[in-house]
C-alpha cells in the first residue's frame, strides 16, 4: 500500500508582477522561518525583470504567465494550495519576525478543534497595528489581509470575484467568514504589510467597491452603509493629512499591551 503523504500545514500564496526586488525580500522572510511545513506558490504575472530567473533557483512551486489582475493570479494560488492553511503574502509584503509560523503552528495546536479562520495584528510604517475584531466586517477590513489565515477546507471552493479590481479581498473574507464556524483572533503580528499597493492608491474606488458588496451580502442597512462609506473616507483624509495623529489612535492597542508583539 502505498505510503500517505501528510498535508503541509501551510501554503503560502504570493502574486507578484515585475517586482523582483519586493519578491526577494518575501522569499527571504519565509527562508528564515524557524517552522519549515510549509509550501511557497508563486503566481507571477509574466515578469521580465529577473522575477523568473530568481523564481528558478528557490523551492518555489511557482508559474509565470500574463493573467487578468491581482485577483485572479490569486484564484490561480488558491487553486493550487495543497496545505491546511492558506495566508496570502505578496511581493515585498513579509512576515512579522521569524517565528511567526511557529507561534501560528502553536496558536492552531493548542485549540481543541482546527480554527476555520484566524487573524492576527499587522506592522505598518514603522507602527504595531491591532486587528478590530471580525464581528466588525461591516467596517471594512478589520486587519491586513496578509495577517489573515483561511482553513482551506473550509472555504469549500470559494474564490475572489473578479469583478472587483481593488475589494475583492473584502468580499473574499465577508465570505468566508460566513462558511466559518471557529474565527479566532491571534494576538501577535503576523505580518510586515507594504504600504503603496493597489488598494491604498485607488482607495476611493476601494471605498465605492466595499460600498457595493456590504449592499449585496447585506452586510448592513442602506444608512449604515452610506455612513461607514463617509467615515472611511474622513479616516482616509486623516491619514494623508495627519498621518502623526492616525497612527496614534491605530496603535492604541499596542499601548494597552505595553509593546509590540512580534
Amino acid at each position: 500500500m502505498a505510503k500517505m503523504l501528510k498535508n503541509q500545514l501551510f501554503s503560502i500564496v504570493s502574486v507578484t508582477l515585475n517586482y523582483a526586488v519586493g519578491l526577494q525580500k518575501t522569499g527571504h522572510s519565509l527562508r528564515i522561518q524557524s517552522f519549515q511545513d510549509f509550501e511557497w506558490i508563486v503566481v507571477d504575472g509574466g515578469s521580465a525583470d529577473g522575477t523568473r530567473d530568481y523564481l528558478a533557483h528557490t523551492k518555489a512551486n511557482w508559474t509565470s504567465q500574463p493573467d487578468s489582475g491581482i485577483y485572479d493570479a490569486m484564484n490561480k494560488g488558491l487553486k493550487r494550495a495543497s496545505g491546511d492553511y492558506i495566508i496570502f503574502l505578496n511581493a515585498g509584503d513579509l512576515l512579522a519576525s521569524a517565528n511567526t509560523l511557529a507561534r501560528l503552528e502553536t496558536f492552531i495546536r493548542a485549540e481543541k478543534a482546527p480554527p476555520d479562520f484566524i487573524y492576527g495584528d499587522s506592522l505598518e510604517s514603522g507602527a504595531y497595528k491591532p486587528a478590530r475584531s471580525h464581528e466588525q466586517i461591516r467596517l471594512g477590513m478589520f486587519t491586513h489581509h496578509q495577517s489573515m489565515v483561511y482553513r482551506r477546507l473550509s472555504l469549500h471552493g470559494a474564490a475572489y470575484d473578479t469583478r472587483y479590481k481593488i475589494a475583492a479581498d473584502y468580499d473574499f473574507t465577508a465570505r468566508a467568514l460566513r462558511l466559518a464556524d471557529a474565527c479566532v483572533h491571534f494576538p501577535f503580528a503576523v505580518c510586515i504589510f507594504e504600504s503603496g499597493g493597489v488598494s491604498q492608491q485607488s482607495a476611493a474606488r476601494g471605498r465605492g467597491e466595499q460600498f457595493l458588496i456590504r449592499s449585496r451580502l447585506k452586510i448592513s442597512n442602506m444608512l449604515e452603509n452610506v455612513s461607514i462609506y463617509l467615515l472611511q473616507a474622513a479616516s482616509w483624509t486623516a491619514r494623508r493629512l495627519l498621518p502623526g495623529f492616525y497612527w496614534r489612535v491605530k496603535s492604541s492597542g499596542n499601548r494597552r499591551r505595553g509593546f509590540a508583539r512580534i
